[in-house]
């Protein structure tokens, strides 16, 4: 019995060792930078679709058209994820699809795979 009292105060006392030995890192708060302008090369000819057709997406999408590049990205709106789909296997590599989930979350698609957002990842 004071086997069973004992083995349990002794795994705690290695626990609270062990978090002592490893604490948690604060890591100090990054400060804002410049990371200079883009290069408008990169984008000539780059095609964002996206769905579903929204005036939000429409919004949206004609915002980052027109305020982030002035020439060279091309907008589509589709009508399904589906269409979606088959217009990045018909288009070439530059293409880039944006499924809206509602008016605060979406999905990017490339080619070839699916980024999720990072809020959707689990911790390990």
């Amino acid at each position: 019995s004071i086997q069973e009292v004992l083995f349990p105060l002794f795994f705690l006392f290695w626990l609270i060792l062990m978090s002592m030995m490893h604490p948690h890192r604060k890591y100090d708060e990054v400060p804002n930078t410049d990371l200079g302008p883009l290069d408008p090369s990169v984008l000539v000819n780059f095609v964002i679709g996206y769905t579903p057709p929204t005036a939000l997406a429409r919004e949206i999408m004609r915002k980052v058209a027109s305020d982030n590049f002035e020439d060279g990205l091309i907008t589509e709106e589709y009508l399904s994820e589906e269409e979606l789909e088959q217009a990045s296997f018909l288009k070439p590599s530059n293409f880039v699809g944006v499924v809206f989930k509602d008016s605060m979350s979406y999905q990017l698609r490339f080619h070839d795979s699916i980024a999720m957002s990072s809020i959707y990842t689990e911790s390990r």
